[in-house]
């Protein structure tokens, strides 16, 4: 195997192996859970990521591909119209079978297969080392909606089962909160195009083309917002008072009967939540997090201010080193930046990147020039251009090196069972 298909197939092995992993200290019956449509079972997410290497590369690449298994391109098939029909999703925790055993087994013979597949690449092999990368980034988020999905999944358990056994850190203050000025001008943003082959390199297609953008002065909280400053919020009768909200936040709110955020409850006059360390008192100097887009435009408004548009954050993203509280099997909640500043040590801003995705009053579309690919993989992102907002940064579920400035999450305005939170920003 040529060394740059075997570096690839390194890292084939580790992304596969870490999914496996956060499987490890689970019992058969939590891989089956599917509380609400939006999640799946963590078995389904196995077995699609599986999927998705087989269908999109052993498929085309290897000559006279005989399937695993004739009905799982119909199982495991997510939204890939152009592969064919999919099982319904609300109905994926129905699929008792096959069973973990076999989806393991599954996983096990395309492993295999993946492997003989690049040890038999020619040279000219870039196509095939593009979809590869493409894999396993798709595989990486994966793994971060298996750690959202079944949290959100146990949360409805009245035994609040805990995943992390690790105490949480212990809670120091936050810094003070501040604004950075950014001045006007003309910048760039979007994804510099480079070697889509390389993990390194790689972008999501809707992450460029790279364009330039006009920015007015603003400034830009050097942090996230906390949960005290959240629940001063709360206190003062956020959730109550409708010109804090926009018209649909206002009517989902009321809908939803929403009084705080997700895992949120009060007993005995303190706010405790949920995590996935089990039922936790709400540490008021860590980010606020499990908010929906209308919440974190509501809270802004009630401070008088607005959130970052996304070529704001990514413009002072891009001068900043990624790091932060990432996904860590020990720690699986934000805490406070001030007890892990080492990472930021001489810059203004701090939790860019992890903790808690950063909502932002951008939509999410495409960027000028922007083409979706050919084919069924083009309806990997163009295809959700509409009706969602665009979230930067990562969170404490994301996989470290999957994230970068120029990445574009997206989510409806509604949602709140992804580690979401807010960052202030005011017009200069």
């Amino acid at each position: 195997m040529e060394q740059e298909l075997s570096l690839l197939w390194q890292r084939y092995q580790s992304v596969r192996s870490a999914s496996m992993l956060l499987c490890e200290a689970l019992e058969v019956d939590d891989l089956n859970l599917q509380a609400v449509p939006e999640t799946s079972p963590l078995k389904w997410h196995l077995a699609h990521t599986t999927w998705f290497f087989e269908t999109f590369l052993l498929k085309p690449f290897q000559r006279d591909y005989q399937p695993f298994h004739p009905q799982f391109e119909y199982l495991f098939n997510s939204y890939y119209n152009a592969v064919g029909r999919q099982f319904p999703r609300p109905q994926r925790h129905l699929l008792s079978r096959p069973t973990i055993d076999e989806v393991y087994a599954y996983r096990k013979a395309i492993d295999a297969r993946m492997h003989a597949l690049l040890s038999s690449a020619k040279e000219e092999s870039k196509p095939l080392q593009q979809r590869l990368v493409l894999g396993l980034n798709h595989e990486q988020q994966h793994q971060e909606l298996m750690l959202t999905d079944l949290k959100f999944n146990w949360s409805l358990n009245p035994l609040y089962p805990v995943y992390c056994e690790a105490p949480l850190p212990k809670s120091t203050p936050a810094p003070v909160l501040r604004f950075i000025a950014q001045t006007q001008g003309v910048v760039e943003i979007g994804h510099v195009a480079q070697d889509l082959s390389h993990p390194d390199t790689f972008a999501f297609d809707n992450e460029g083309p790279r364009h330039r953008v006009w920015l007015d002065d603003f400034a830009i909280a050097n942090r996230l917002t906390t949960n005290g400053e959240y629940i001063e919020f709360i206190e003062d009768g956020g959730y109550e008072t409708p010109q804090w909200w926009t018209s649909d936040g206002w009517a989902t709110a009321q809908n939803e009967g929403w009084q705080a955020p997700l895992y949120w409850e009060k007993q005995n006059q303190k706010y405790w939540h949920y995590t996935l360390h089990g039922m936790q008192p709400v540490d008021p100097h860590a980010p606020v997090c499990h908010v929906s887009l209308y919440e974190a435009l509501a809270f802004a408004s009630w401070k008088g201010m607005r959130l970052c548009r996304e070529s704001e954050w990514e413009v002072r993203a891009s001068a900043q080193n990624i790091a932060g509280h990432f996904q860590d099997l020990q720690c699986l909640h934000p805490y406070s930046q001030a007890s892990n500043n080492a990472a930021h040590k001489g810059s203004d801003l701090t939790q860019l990147f992890g903790d808690v995705w950063e909502w932002t009053q951008s939509a999410y579309s495409p960027y000028p020039g922007y083409q979706a690919a050919e084919g069924a993989l083009g309806e990997y992102n163009g295809k959700f251009m509409m009706n969602q907002m665009v979230l930067r940064g990562g969170s404490v579920a994301t996989p470290k090196d999957h994230i970068r400035p120029s990445y574009r999450n997206f989510f409806y305005p509604k949602d709140r069972w992804q580690f979401s939170g807010i960052r202030l920003a005011h017009d200069g």
